[in-house]
């Protein structure tokens, strides 16, 4: 077993104990959401200050949870400080919704705010996901909340939080188009898997989260508010409806999503983020790594992926005909 892992069994554990214990009790003695009304409102104000200045990293005071910071604390108190009872809610982590941290993160939320919970993203109003955006187009009655482990791209270029804070605010990015730069050198192309840093309004470099480079393109101009929240660091920031995200590349090198060969093994697609699985045995395989629309797309492999909305051809996402130069899906 890895550090990592023993490290997820050890919070999933602790989250575990936590909701038997709450569900022992019922709900007396814990408030509505598992949270305190003051710590909701702080929460709630930190948003409304993100959502106003998109892309800026505002502090606020992150509560103790559960589990250990680092593995989820942040959009775990957002989601909780949003959460209504006529709310249904999705948690996502890395494309699963059947995870041990998305399952328990789930059921802390369907114990303590009393909210319906389901893996399909269309029925979701709210979504908390670790590293992903789902497939399918999210409207502008859905929210999503990403978890955060790093919220500074510029932590990639200056350990110094104190010179970041400064080249926020005079926007001097310079030394990450440096680093940027010297990787085309070195590699004739920017190489960086996740986490690609991305421009906000034109004003704010932002760390989209471990989210892939596949997932990038759904930010720009989006229907959906998206709120990017880090318990250890203490920082909520968003990116609002219809706002400009543009990461950073250069001309001769432009930015491009994750190249695939073939298509998964499961439902056929050739338009989704793919993962590699390996089989009892022993054979690689690509599949979906949204499982919740391959499922979908196994019952109806032409689905497309804005099959629940009025509106037709909406592009959502690298691998479409729209994008690819084609005609709207």
């Amino acid at each position: 077993m890895t550090d990592a892992d023993a490290g997820s069994a050890v919070n999933a554990e602790s989250l575990d104990d936590a909701l038997s214990a709450v569900e022992s009790a019922g709900l007396e003695g814990y408030n509505y959401a598992y949270l305190d009304e003051h710590t909701k409102r702080e929460v709630r104000r930190g948003i409304l200050e993100a959502v106003a200045i998109p892309g800026h990293q505002v502090p606020f005071a992150s509560r103790a949870m559960p589990l250990a910071r680092g593995w989820g604390t942040g959009g775990i108190q957002v989601s909780l400080s949003l959460l209504g009872p006529e709310d249904t809610f999705k948690v996502i982590d890395q494309g699963s919704d059947e995870s041990v941290n998305a399952a328990n993160i789930r059921r802390l939320a369907e114990t303590t705010a009393d909210v319906g919970t389901t893996t399909d993203t269309t029925d979701a109003s709210v979504i908390q996901t670790r590293h992903r955006i789902p497939e399918e187009v999210m409207t502008d009655e859905q929210l999503l909340v990403l978890q955060v482990p790093q919220t500074d791209p510029l932590r990639r270029v200056d350990g110094s939080d104190d010179r970041n804070r400064t080249r926020h605010a005079h926007k001097n990015y310079g030394k990450m188009w440096v680093a940027l730069y010297e990787n085309v050198v070195e590699w004739d192309e920017i190489q960086i898997s996740a986490r690609y840093p991305v421009m906000v309004n034109d004003r704010y470099l932002m760390d989209p989260s471990p989210i892939p480079r596949w997932d990038v393109p759904k930010l720009d101009n989006a229907d959906t508010l998206y709120l990017l929240a880090a318990g250890r660091e203490a920082r909520i920031y968003a990116v609002p409806p219809h706002t400009d995200v543009e990461p950073l590349a250069f001309e001769d090198r432009p930015f491009q999503v994750e190249r695939f060969e073939g298509a998964c093994n499961v439902c056929g697609s050739e338009d989704t983020f793919l993962t590699e699985l390996e089989t009892d045995d022993g054979e690689h395989v690509a599949v979906c790594n949204d499982t919740s629309f391959c499922a979908k797309r196994v019952t109806d492999p032409d689905l497309p992926k804005d099959h629940h909305l009025e509106a037709e051809g909406v592009a959502w996402g690298p691998g479409t005909e729209a994008l690819d130069g084609g005609d709207d899906e």
